[in-house]
């Protein structure tokens, strides 16, 4: 069986499901954006996209 191991290495076994990521190039941030409903849930502080995360057509 596999296991998620070792916790805490900053990895991830599948994707999230359910959402998806944009990039804003007003605000030169990532934005989170949830699939059911299709609203904005969370926004990076960084420059980097979120790990794990798929990215919608047209996104950088």
């Amino acid at each position: 069986m596999a296991k998620n191991r070792p916790y805490g290495d900053g990895q991830r076994q599948g994707a999230v499901r359910d959402r998806s990521q944009v990039y804003n190039p007003k605000t030169d941030n990532w934005t989170k954006r949830n699939n059911d409903d299709g609203r904005f849930m969370d926004q990076k502080s960084d420059k980097d996209p979120f790990k794990g995360v798929r990215k919608e057509k047209g996104g950088n």
